[in-house]
């Protein structure tokens, strides 16, 4: 897998999935930290001409960095659930092929610090460079269990008494309304479409985002990261964790 970029290529290093590191000649003195962290893992790397890692990122900005890395190991559901710490909080994705939208919906799951995500492996956006980049090498600390049917994954979840929740536009109950303490999954559709049919219909609760403004709705990625800050918010309350600033 080619991962390109200087924050993605930073945080596959510590992941521990690199093999190997490509940097621009010309770019090799600005690059000095993240060589000594290849040089730590113990990851060789090779100086190469800007051309050539134009070519492997097809004209992606690298920042003068590729690392190529061993392919992720998926999961299955169970595994995603077995051994958290607390309430487990997963992440379900039904159609989302935008890969910037995923990277980004990555990004934010792995920042409110969730337990796995959910895809499917049709009509779903790849782990792909693109995807790496846009979120910021989240990809490479994220477990994924990747599923051939969302609603049979749902009902999986329900079975191992996780909540499903829906975020849908169209929902009357707002996401501040629910308890997200519990064991949780928070299922998000593609843009436009939404969840489909009977995803929706197999979720527990269907939640929406009031909007108070002249825009109707928000990016997905913007919208699962509100609410899964939200449930991080009710977790650190629920536990006595939560600081108040001034």
């Amino acid at each position: 897998m080619i991962i390109y970029g200087i924050n993605p290529a930073v945080e596959a290093l510590r992941a521990g999935v690199v093999i190997e590191v490509l940097v621009s000649d010309r770019r090799r003195r600005v690059l000095t930290p993240l060589l000594a962290l290849a040089a730590r893992h113990e990851i060789p790397v090779r100086l190469v001409a800007a051309a050539e890692l134009d070519r492997l990122t097809h004209g992606g900005r690298h920042q003068g960095i590729v690392a190529v890395a061993s392919e992720p190991n998926d999961h299955s559901i169970p595994e995603l659930l077995r051994g958290v710490a607390g309430p487990p909080l997963i992440v379900v994705l039904d159609g989302i092929e935008d890969p910037h939208n995923f990277g980004a919906i990555v990004r934010a799951a792995e920042a409110a610090g969730v337990d796995g995500i959910v895809r499917q492996t049709r009509h779903s956006a790849p782990r792909s460079p693109v995807a790496m980049k846009a979120s910021a090498g989240a990809l490479a600390h994220v477990k994924m269990a990747p599923v051939v049917n969302i609603s049979r994954a749902i009902v999986e979840l329900q079975r191992e008494r996780v909540w499903t929740v829906g975020l849908d536009a169209a929902a009357d109950r707002s996401y501040v309304s629910v308890d997200l303490t519990q064991p949780t999954a928070l299922v998000v559709g593609a843009e436009g479409a939404g969840l489909r049919r009977l995803v929706r219909e197999r979720c527990d609760w269907l939640i929406s985002i009031p909007m108070h403004g002249r825009v109707s709705s928000l990016n997905v990625s913007v919208a699962t990261g509100i609410v899964l800050f939200e449930a991080m918010r009710q977790r650190l309350v629920a536990t006595g964790k939560a600081t108040q600033t001034r």
